[in-house]
C-alpha cells in the first residue's frame, strides 16, 4: 500500500505478530529523506494523534499508540514516528530517520503492567527490562542530524521502536522461565 501526508492509517494497515517484515532488521532511509519517506512519516504521526483522540479513535476504531514503525504498516525503511507526553508533561511529537542508541545508562526500569504493542492483538505478562536513560541519534525530515536523550517513559518508548527497526519484539525481553524476574546485578525500579 502507498501512503500519503493525509492517509488515514487504520488497524487494517498493522501488520500483526507472526509477519516476517516485524522480524527484519529495517534499511536504512536516505539523508535527506525523500518526499515518499516525509509522507510515510507524515501518515504515522497522524495515525499516532488519531489513536489519542478519544473521538477519532472510536471513528476509525483505533487502538491508542504512542509510537509506530514503519515495519509496523508493512515498509522496510529504518524510521518511526513517536507522540508522546514526557516526565516534564511536555507533548513530544518526533519524527525519526535512521534513528540510534548512542549511549544508556547503566540503571533500569520497567512498566509494571508490562509493554503493548499494535502489533500484538493479545495481553503480554512480564516485566520489560528497559534503560532508564538513553540518547538518541536521528535524522530529522529536513535531513537534519539530531542528538536526543530520554529518560523514563520517553526511553521506554525510543527503545521499543528501535527494537522494531532492528526486528526485535519486546516480549523477546521478557525472562522466559519466570516473566517477571528482573535481571540481577543491575539497578532497576518499576517506572510508576
Amino acid at each position: 500500500m502507498k501512503f500519503y501526508s493525509d492517509t488515514i492509517i487504520t488497524m487494517d494497515d498493522i501488520v500483526r505478530e507472526g509477519d516476517p517484515i516485524l522480524r527484519t532488521v529495517t534499511e536504512a532511509v536516505s539523508i535527506p529523506p525523500t518526499a515518499e519517506d516525509v509522507a510515510e512519516m507524515d501518515a504515522m504521526m497522524l495515525f499516532l494523534k488519531n489513536s489519542q483522540d478519544e473521538e477519532l479513535a472510536k471513528k476509525y476504531k483505533l487502538r491508542a499508540g504512542v509510537g509506530l514503525s514503519a515495519n509496523q504498516i508493512g515498509l522496510n525503511k529504518r524510521m518511526f514516528a513517536a507522540y508522546f507526553m514526557d516526565e516534564e508533561g511536555k507533548l513530544r511529537e518526533l519524527a525519526m530517520f535512521n534513528p540510534k542508541i548512542i549511549s544508556h545508562s547503566e540503571a533500569m526500569t520497567y512498566l509494571p503492567e508490562s509493554e503493548g504493542c499494535l502489533s500484538v492483538d493479545r495481553a503480554v505478562q512480564g516485566f520489560v527490562p528497559r534503560y532508564e536513560k538513553v540518547q538518541i541519534k536521528a535524522w530529522d525530515r529536513d535531513g537534519e542530524e539530531m542528538t536526543l536523550r530520554f529518560r523514563g517513559f520517553g526511553a521506554i518508548i525510543m527503545q521499543h521502536e528501535i527494537d522494531h527497526l532492528n526486528g526485535i519484539m519486546f516480549y523477546d525481553h521478557i525472562n522466559k522461565e519466570n516473566p517477571y524476574k528482573l535481571p540481577a546485578n543491575v539497578r532497576i525500579s518499576s517506572l510508576y
